[in-house]
C-alpha cells in the first residue's frame, strides 16, 4: 500500500503493517556461548549440594528459568524442595555465574555481525532471555546495550520460558503482532515459548537439537546472515504455520499505534 507521499514502504519498515516488523533475540546459546559457563555453575551447585549433574538432565535445563531449573536439580540430587534451601541453591548458582560471566562472554559464530545487520535494517529488535535481570545487565556489558529497543528478563514476567509470556510481553511493548516478530532461539524450550506465542522462530541449535514444527525455520549458524535473507526465513517459517493471529491469546494488550 502507498505511502501518503506515494512511496511503496519496505516490508518491515514503520509504514509497513503486514511485513517482518520486530526480531526477537534469545540470549544464552543464541548470542553468546553462555551455556558453557552455565554448565560450569550448574555441575559445580549440583556438587555443592551433594550430588551430580547427568548430562541429561543438564541438557533439559538449556533455555529454562532459575526456579525451573532448581526444581529440575533438587530432584537430581533428590533433596526436598524446601524454599530456604532452593533459595540459597539459587543464590550460589548465581554469584558463580556471575564471576564466570565476568571473564567476559563468547560470541556465537556470526551473532555480532547479525545483531549489526538487523540494527541497520531499522527492524525493532528485543532480547528476550529466561536469564535474571542481574546477570542480564552483567551480560549486556558484553553484548552491547545499543543492539537492543528493550530487555524482557525471565523475574520480569508471570511465567517464563516455555511459556509465552516473555514473547508476548516482547512484541506487545515493540507494538507488534506476534506474527511480525522472528524470534531467533537455540533450544527447544525457547522455541516452544516463541510458537506458543504465535512468533514464526528462526532456530539456530547449539548444543541440544531442537525439533522441527510448524512455523520454524533452521539455519546452522548466524555466520553470513543478510537481511534479505532474513526477510525470507520470516516468510518462510510464516507460511509454515497452521495457527492464526485470532487463535493466539496474548497476555499483554498491544499499545494503541
Amino acid at each position: 500500500m502507498p505511502t501518503n507521499d506515494g512511496a511503496v514502504p519496505t516490508p518491515g519498515t514503520a509504514g509497513d503493517t503486514a511485513g517482518l516488523g520486530a526480531v526477537l533475540w534469545d540470549m544464552d546459546g543464541t548470542l553468546v556461548d553462555s551455556e558453557k559457563l552455565w554448565d560450569i555453575s550448574l555441575t559445580e551447585l549440583a556438587r555443592h549440594l551433594g550430588g551430580e549433574l547427568s548430562p541429561a538432565t543438564r541438557e533439559a535445563m538449556v533455555g529454562s528459568s532459575m526456579w525451573r531449573t532448581l526444581d529440575m536439580m533438587f530432584d537430581e540430587v533428590r533433596l526436598a524442595h524446601r524454599p530456604e534451601h532452593m533459595e540459597e541453591a539459587a543464590r550460589w548458582l548465581s554469584r558463580r555465574t556471575e564471576e564466570l560471566f565476568q571473564a567476559g562472554l563468547p560470541w556465537r559464530p556470526g551473532a555480532l555481525e547479525a545483531l549489526r545487520m538487523v540494527r541497520a535494517s531499522g527492524l525493532a529488535t528485543a532480547l528476550v532471555t529466561s536469564t535474571e535481570r542481574a546477570l542480564v545487565e552483567l551480560a549486556l556489558e558484553s553484548i552491547g546495550r545499543e543492539h537492543f529497543d528493550l530487555v524482557v528478563c525471565g523475574d520480569e514476567v508471570p511465567a517464563t520460558k516455555p511459556a509465552p509470556d516473555p514473547y508476548l510481553i516482547a512484541a506487545a511493548k515493540l507494538g507488534m503482532e506476534p506474527a511480525r516478530c522472528l524470534v531467533i532461539e537455540d533450544s527447544p524450550t525457547g522455541a516452544a515459548s516463541a510458537t506458543a506465542a504465535g512468533c514464526p522462530v528462526l532456530v539456530v541449535p547449539n548444543d541440544v537439537p531442537v525439533p522441527a514444527g510448524p512455523g520454524r525455520v533452521q539455519r546452522e549458524s548466524l555466520a553470513e546472515l543478510t537481511d534479505p535473507e532474513l526477510r525470507e526465513l520470516w516468510l518462510r517459517a510464516v507460511a509454515g504455520n497452521h495457527w492464526s493471529t485470532e487463535s493466539v491469546r496474548s497476555a499483554v494488550p498491544l499499545r494503541d499505534q
